[in-house]
């Protein structure tokens, strides 16, 4: 075999290791049902959960434990997922910023002693736009009269 055609080889090699070591860490959404099951059978991976903030009559988030003061690096709050099982997360980190807008959570981490141990939190806030702004995009009539 020739040179060229050996670091080919190699070059291909490197490339589908590095195409499976990223798609093994890839996750799919989960609930707090699965990540305890996993917990339970000693499985340490950790899952993707995605959920809402259970909120009060006047739309606030309720259950929202963060006081920067006494710790900045604790935030506990309690999460919905999709199967409306709640359940008590502890980021172990500062409150994300926009965090009581947000429309939607996602939660990247394991359960331990029967809380949800959160390493990641993303959060989906409500859009900038409002649909009123919406038909006000294109030019003005005057504009397009001429």
């Amino acid at each position: 075999m020739k040179k060229s055609h050996i670091f080919i080889l190699v070059v291909i090699a490197a490339a589908v290791g590095i195409i499976m070591s990223t798609m093994a860490d890839a996750s799919t959404y989960s609930t707090f049902t699965i990540a305890r099951q996993q917990a339970a059978a000693g499985n340490p991976a950790k899952v993707h959960v995605v959920g809402t903030l259970p909120r009060d009559s006047d739309k606030r988030p309720v259950g929202l434990e963060y006081d920067p003061v006494v710790n900045p690096n604790y935030f506990a709050f309690t999460m919905v997922d999709t199967l409306h099982v709640a359940q008590r997360v502890v980021y172990r980190n500062p409150k994300p910023q926009d965090m009581d807008k947000s429309e939607q959570v996602v939660i990247v981490g394991a359960m331990k002693d029967g809380v949800f141990e959160a390493d990641q939190i993303l959060t989906k806030c409500p859009s900038k736009y409002v649909e009123k702004d919406l038909g006000k995009t294109g030019p003005p009539a005057t504009a397009m009269n001429n």
